[in-house]
């Protein structure tokens, strides 16, 4: 769900200072695309929506999330934006954000 390596690398990257920073910006961003996605979806930019959620979701480790964001890009991208199912998406998004929270202070990203 996590890759704990690629957190690990981005810490010593931007460095121990900056790191909780950008984990706060990551969370409040893609909160507030996932909340859009919730509350109001617009099947004319949702492959968009999804593809800049993966983006966000692989600098951070999130490889499920990101994985499901590619899956609905893909049909997005096919014409289908209207088949894709965002509940498994949303739901992988808070699963993870968990998941990478309580990693953090268990010190996985260490």
């Amino acid at each position: 769900m996590i890759d704990w390596k690629r957190i690990k690398t981005l810490r010593n990257e931007i460095g121990e200072e900056s790191f909780p920073e950008v984990v706060d910006i990551f969370i409040e961003e893609v909160s507030e695309m996932i909340s859009n996605l919730r509350d109001a979806p617009q099947t004319e930019t949702l492959g968009e929506d999804l593809h800049a959620l993966k983006g966000s979701a692989l600098n951070l480790g999130f490889t499920m999330f990101a994985d499901l964001c590619q899956s609905g890009e893909n049909r997005a991208a096919d014409g289908r934006a209207e088949d894709i199912s965002l509940a498994p998406i949303l739901q992988c998004y808070e699963d993870s954000k968990d998941v990478f929270l309580a990693g953090l202070q268990n010190g996985k990203a260490a």
